[in-house]
């Protein structure tokens, strides 16, 4: 029994605990591999280029665009973000599956090109706690108000995707995550009997 690798994308506003659940999901599974965005913004302390992100300039990040070498892409907040598509296909091309951790406009562009993947949207335990991690994690006060702002915003668009969990306790909803990569890995659709 074979199954067919699917795309696993985690939403959600900024702060939300994505990065950190990629990481623990990507620990409970070898198999699984992580798309590394391609962003235009500066690193952030201990961020390593090709691991966290790849850091471009904004002309090489234009060319990617041009070049239609990006799944999606998106300005944020005045910077560039976008997934590169030459290591996602390479990825499916080996039979693994590929977690991403993308932006509400990011998530629905690569749906639309893969209709089998499966979005998770992340909500917050509360803005007071999402503006305590994004002020712990180092942004800037400006930054942290914009980002609050958005999240009605972005809430609202959470009945879109396939999945809603609340990132309350930060193990049970890496349990969470895992369920469902497990249960998509059964569905019928994806499965091969040869």
């Amino acid at each position: 029994m074979y199954y067919e690798p699917f795309f696993l994308v985690l939403v959600g506003p900024s702060g939300v605990g994505k990065s950190t659940i990629v990481r623990e999901i990507i620990k409970l599974h070898k198999d699984i591999k992580y798309s590394i965005s391609a962003t235009t913004r500066r690193p952030r302390k201990d961020e390593v280029n090709g691991k966290d992100y790849y850091f471009l300039d904004i002309p090489t990040f234009k060319n990617w665009i041009k070049e239609d070498k990006l799944y999606e892409w998106a300005l944020v907040y005045g910077d560039y973000y976008g997934t590169p598509r030459e290591h996602v296909d390479a990825f499916i091309r080996e039979s693994h599956d590929v977690i991403f951790d993308l932006d509400i406009q990011g998530a629905i562009s690569v749906k639309s090109q893969r209709e089998d993947t499966v979005t998770v949207f992340l909500l917050p335990p509360s803005k007071e706690e999402l503006k305590r991690r994004l002020l712990k994690r180092g942004d800037n006060e400006n930054a942290v108000v914009e980002r609050i702002k958005e999240i009605e915003r972005e809430v609202k668009t959470a009945s879109r995707f396939d999945y809603i969990i609340r990132n309350d306790v930060l193990e049970e909803t890496i349990k969470k995550v895992d369920a469902i990569i497990i249960a998509e890995r059964h569905r019928t659709k994806r499965i091969r009997l040869s």
